[in-house]
């Protein structure tokens, strides 16, 4: 194991990755910007580097200030969490140049799960179900773009092979519009990702986001831990995330997770990482795979009993899953609320002064959150301030725990979504289950403040 973690992250995600270092008896350096002096895990760290000003790309995404800080604090490894440099194969090549561990997968898995083309080949390759499509890369001909569009079927969806985040997406519903659509996301994909490479795939009309979490470790070893289901999101951002997913068949669940889990061992895949599927009509569809941690691992924890983040370490220090797929066994339900600084219903964001933070507690009920009282929220970062969580029995116990948690929550000076999750734990369609991916922003159409 070893001795020293640096946590190359802010916010709820570096809390977690120290107190996963501390359980394990692991020193963690904790890397910060100047806009996070102030920080709850800054302050409780044995040792805390400045690497840079508030802005990201001198700080949290400034490679050579987090190199220069593992080196000066003579940590084994890194830490990337989720975000910033996470999936940024470049990083990881670079970490471990520089002689250190990368907590995560290997730089070339990184890059081919990366690029959205080649890791749908890699997922046909390896027998994962993918939404019907171009072949690859689209080509620049107009005439050949309009056959394949035709082979798939309107409507379909254009996509940036680097895109993520929810960005660099159009859908197309008829030939007129195709090719614009095409040139616009390909300039709109080189500008944001750095990257105008663009394919395919028929647009599902009604489908439900559900991901499959994994584990791989060095020894050829994969297990799945069951599924998510993040069909509540607003423009691609998940909002509240549930586990395991309603009303879908354990046997079609297991086929998915059986074919993840072997697809990890084909590609040779370390750490923890997720396949993010659409589904609909009872079929799976491969859209992308994350490498890394994810916000919403904590549902997974709740049902699983498995400690994601201790085991990414375990795991990049050499050693075996300490469980077999036989050992996994699923329990109750667990939901997660994000709580991010914003208006609820316009999503401003609202960063400043906590004035009052007063969080849930109870049976069954977990929040992961680095604010406290007095805390001031950066402007310069993502809108996310913690996450509740909660674990019942059954899904309609998880639903009462969660609505009991929101209503204890209280946040005074800036403005949160908690409003908007009250509402939601309330809501009829969700609460009988299988909303799909374009519930919510129907909803707020209609419940305009």
């Amino acid at each position: 194991m070893f001795k020293k973690i640096l946590v190359a992250n802010r916010g709820e995600i570096a809390l977690r990755i120290q107190r996963a270092c501390n359980e394990l008896g692991v020193k963690a350096v904790m890397v910060y910007s100047e806009a996070d002096r102030e920080a709850k895990y800054v302050k409780l760290a044995e040792e805390a580097v400045c690497i840079g000003p508030p802005p990201s790309p001198q700080s949290y995404l400034n490679m050579p200030a987090i190199i220069a800080a593992a080196e000066v604090t003579d940590a084994e490894a890194i830490h990337p969490g989720y975000g910033f440099l996470s999936e940024n194969a470049d990083f990881a090549e670079r970490v471990e140049k520089s002689g250190f561990q990368f907590i995560g997968p290997t730089p070339d898995n990184i890059r081919t799960m990366g690029d959205k083309v080649s890791a749908k080949q890699a997922m046909i390759k390896a027998g994962v179900p993918c939404v019907p499509g171009s072949e690859g890369e689209l080509p620049d001909s107009p005439a050949e773009i309009r056959r394949i569009a035709k082979s798939v079927g309107y409507p379909v969806i254009i996509k940036a092979a680097g895109g993520g985040g929810g960005r660099g997406m159009r859908v197309v519903h008829t030939e007129a519009a195709l090719v614009n659509s095409v040139q616009m996301t390909k300039a709109e994909a080189q500008a944001a990702f750095g990257n105008p490479a663009v394919y395919m795939e028929k647009f599902l009309q009604n489908p439900r986001h559900i991901e499959i979490q994994v584990l791989a470790d060095k020894h050829k070893n994969a297990v799945y831990l069951g599924e998510r289901d993040c069909s509540m999101q607003r423009r691609h951002q998940k909002i509240i995330e549930e586990a395991p997913a309603p009303g879908i068949p354990r046997k079609l669940i297991e086929k998915i997770g059986e074919r993840c889990a072997a697809a990890c061992k084909k590609i040779g895949y370390r750490g923890a990482g997720t396949f993010e599927f659409l589904y609909e009509n009872g079929e799976f569809y491969f859209i992308e795979m994350n490498t890394r941690v994810q916000v919403e691992h904590p549902v997974t924890e709740l049902i699983s009993g498995i400690d994601i983040v201790r085991t990414q370490i375990q795991v990049a220090a050499g050693e075996k899953l300490p469980f077999k797929q036989g050992d996994i066994v699923l329990r109750g339900h667990a939901i997660e609320c994000r709580v991010n600084a914003e208006d609820p219903y316009n999503f401003v964001p609202s960063p400043g002064r906590i004035t009052l933070w007063h969080q849930p507690g109870g049976p069954g009920v977990r929040v992961d959150s680095h604010v406290y009282n007095n805390y001031f929220v950066p402007p310069n970062y993502d809108s996310m301030i913690g996450k509740i969580i909660v674990h019942g029995d059954t899904r309609d116990q998880a639903l009462a725990r969660m609505r009991g948690a929101l209503g204890e929550t209280v946040v005074e000076g800036i403005k949160t979504n908690i409003p908007l999750h009250r509402e939601l734990m309330v809501d009829a369609k969700f609460m009988s289950g299988g909303t799909n991916i374009h519930y919510l922003e129907e909803w707020l159409k209609h419940h305009k403040r």
